[in-house]
């Protein structure tokens, strides 16, 4: 697998609009894009840090693997994975970390926010961390 840089830190908020003038007023960023992915039940918004991207998860349905996640950190939002942008193809990349025993949430990529393919590997076989795949198509 061959990354070449932190895509984004996804973070789960119960509000972007609650959540944007502490990222905006108080860290000094500015949101470039807010667009809703319906197949994942997600409402996100982006900000930057120099090349690394912030993205703001809120839930749009109780269904959403956020809603879910925030109500398991005591209603809370909070830091939820890390993703990495991928150069050898997120399938690719799948293929090698299922061949080294990592459990995979996604069995193949799938198109994201941004337009991006991604695909997850799960937590319980990468130290705690959700980590998100990501690729340009």
């Amino acid at each position: 697998m061959k990354i070449s840089h932190i895509e984004h830190l996804g973070i789960a908020v119960k509000s972007i609009e609650e959540a944007l003038p502490y990222y905006e007023n108080v860290l000094g960023l500015k949101c470039y894009n807010i667009e809703t992915v319906e197949d994942q039940k997600v409402r996100t918004a982006f900000l930057k840090v120099g090349d690394v991207k912030i993205e703001l998860l809120e839930p749009t349905s109780p269904e959403s693997t956020i809603a879910k996640f925030i109500e398991k950190n005591n209603g809370n939002g909070g830091m939820h994975h890390l993703a990495f942008a991928v150069e050898d193809g997120v399938a690719n990349a799948l293929a090698e970390a299922e061949t080294t025993g990592i459990r995979l949430i996604d069995k193949a990529p799938r198109k994201g926010a941004e337009g991006l393919n991604i695909a997850f590997l799960h937590p319980k076989s990468t130290l705690g961390v959700l980590t998100e795949l990501c690729e340009k198509p």
